[in-house]
């Protein structure tokens, strides 16, 4: 028996009424530890599951859940009405579908981990998942139950709301025959945090004068619209050391050092923003246009926290090995190692659906250990397991890989944190308002002074907080 499953009871399905004209399949408690994919009959109405879920990146990440859905119809009879959608155009739908309530059943969006499942919970408009994940939550880390672990205000309870099915983190990603084209190699890029950024700005300097190049060394996003900034801005404030939130999930943002250090980014930012080594575009990039310009070769570098990036450029293998570089993050500025922020995707359950059940035992088949690492490998390993057994194979530990197996190294020999919206939902507003966003136009684009600009992103933050306890 794996080291990580402990035994536990069989968990035993009672046959109801022969009534019933239909049957799905419900996953033996047991098998979703052991790997196995037993499955035991349990007559229930057969109705159609509606799911929606973020689009991938490449066909083979829609192919591999298509392919699940696919066995999970064929074993319990049941169907399901999949619709994909691109990340932007998810959320936005989600948002507008909570005010109409022509909403599915089931929902994965990549966003909805940190700025929507929080508050959805908190409004008591999930489903309780308890017994989905109670049998399998010794084989997660304690971490990923946090994010799934969320308060609903309208029952008054803590209880599972949500379904982690994969994780990611931020990782840069660079090309490495621009690099060579300057006399540079993987060497050379320094691990000390000012070396590290000034090194990428060396490198576009050398490609415009020597190869006559157009292009930016710094792809990082600037926009409001994108999620990717506020992931980025993140990942530079833990870089620093500012903690907006306390552990106990209050605000910090009154203390002077916390202030001095969002001044301290934004200066960051608008040094190399206006030295020339952003391109002003990604003050207008989508999610995906981060992506799009690495893969354009119209900038050096950028930050992306999944393996979406070359992912895109698999059935390139001299691309995918060599070509593409992948790096962890530099230490921080005071030397030590960075600690990553942690991106959960999650399966989330309306709690006025019609298909609660037949919804549950399709979240069930989904999270055993070998239908989910099948599941991540068929896609590509563009997200990182969640599930301990999962690790073991070795497809995520395999030098030949060197994008798959850079992530693992992260996950399971670096620093991590989950964000703030598992303190308090409260953050989930400021991430979905981009608050960090609007600070860098305002900085960038209206030339506002850095101090200003912070201190009405505190203002605005202290404002959320207040609404939301009021």
């Amino acid at each position: 028996m794996n080291k990580y499953i402990k035994p536990i009871s069989i968990f035993f399905i009672i046959s109801l009424t022969i009534i019933a004209c239909h049957s799905i399949a419900t996953v033996d408690r047991q098998s979703l530890k052991t790997g196995s994919t037993a499955i035991t009959k349990s007559p229930i109405e057969n109705n159609v599951v509606e799911i929606w879920w973020d689009k991938g990146f490449n066909p083979e990440e829609d192919e591999a859940l298509q392919e699940l859905v696919n066995n999970w119809e064929k074993q319990t009879g049941n169907k399901i009405k999949l619709a994909f959608y691109g990340t932007d155009e998810l959320f936005q739908k989600v948002e507008r579908e909570l005010h109409s309530g022509d909403l599915p059943d089931l929902i994965a969006m990549f966003k909805g981990e940190k700025s929507l499942t929080t508050r959805l919970a908190w409004e008591g408009k999930l489903a309780d998942l308890s017994e989905v994940i109670e049998p399998i939550q010794d084989i997660y880390t304690e971490d990923i139950l946090k994010t799934a672990n969320l308060y609903n205000n309208v029952e008054q309870k803590l209880s599972y709301y949500a379904l982690p099915i994969h994780q990611a983190t931020m990782h840069i990603y660079y090309w490495r025959d621009l690099l060579e084209q300057v006399g540079y190699t993987d060497q050379d890029i320094p691990q000390e945090w000012d070396a590290f950024w000034q090194f990428w700005t060396k490198v576009q300097d050398e490609l415009k004068t020597q190869e006559n190049l157009d292009i930016y060394s710094l792809g990082l996003p600037l926009s409001i619209e994108a999620g990717d900034t506020y992931q980025t801005f993140e990942q530079i404030l833990e870089a620093y050391n500012i903690s907006i939130l306390d552990p106990t999930g209050k605000l910090t943002v009154d203390n002077p050092q916390t202030r001095q250090g969002i001044i301290k980014v934004l200066d960051w930012y608008d040094r190399f923003y206006q030295q020339g080594y952003m391109p002003p575009s990604a003050l207008h990039w989508l999610n995906p246009d981060n992506n799009r310009h690495l893969l354009n070769r119209s900038v050096v570098m950028t930050t992306n926290d999944t393996l979406s990036i070359p992912a895109a450029v698999r059935q390139d293998p001299d691309t995918y090995r060599n070509k593409m570089g992948i790096l962890e993050l530099p230490n921080k500025p005071n030397g030590e190692p960075m600690n990553y922020l942690v991106t959960v995707q999650q399966a989330i359950l309306l709690a006025e659906s019609d298909n609660l059940e037949a919804a549950k035992d399709f979240l069930a088949y989904i999270i055993q250990p070998d239908i989910n690492g099948k599941f991540l490998k068929i896609a590509g390993g563009r997200h990182s397991p969640v599930l301990k057994p999962v690790w073991q194979d070795s497809f995520w530990t395999d030098k030949n890989d060197p994008h798959v197996s850079t992530a693992t190294h992260t996950f399971t020999k670096q620093p991590t944190r989950i964000y703030y919206t598992y303190q308090n939902p409260a953050y989930s507003i400021v991430l979905k308002e981009n608050v960090w966003g609007n600070a860098l136009r305002q900085v960038l684009v209206e030339d506002v002074p850095k101090e200003q600009a912070a201190d009405e992103a505190i203002i605005r933050i202290k404002q959320i907080f207040a609404e939301w306890e009021s």
